[in-house]
């Protein structure tokens, strides 16, 4: 289940901070390659669900780029690149 998913009792009250902004960039990598695998195999079926989960993260990070202050400084990626990730066997961790 994707990280943004969160119950609406728990809405508003979760801490944004650059982990958790980097921990959904890499679930949006992962989604990506994910839809890709899936449209090259023709299983469209399959994308739509993670084009949805896709969107949602797009979207939660927006509103909290629209939310955050236009002189905040920019949140600068201390972590090393993706090269490194774990493979994508059976896609864990994106539903």
């Amino acid at each position: 289940m994707s990280i943004v998913f969160v119950p609406k009792k728990l809405r508003g009250k979760a801490k944004v901070n650059q982990e958790t902004i980097q921990r959904l960039l890499d679930e949006n990598d992962q989604l990506v390659r994910c839809i890709t695998e899936y449209m090259q195999k023709g299983r469209a079926v399959e994308c739509v669900q993670y084009q949805q989960i896709l969107h949602r993260n797009i979207v939660y990070l927006a509103t909290i780029a629209d939310a955050s202050p236009d002189d905040a400084p920019p949140i600068t990626n201390c972590s090393p690149s993706n090269a490194s990730a774990p493979a994508l066997n059976g896609h864990q961790g994106t539903r």
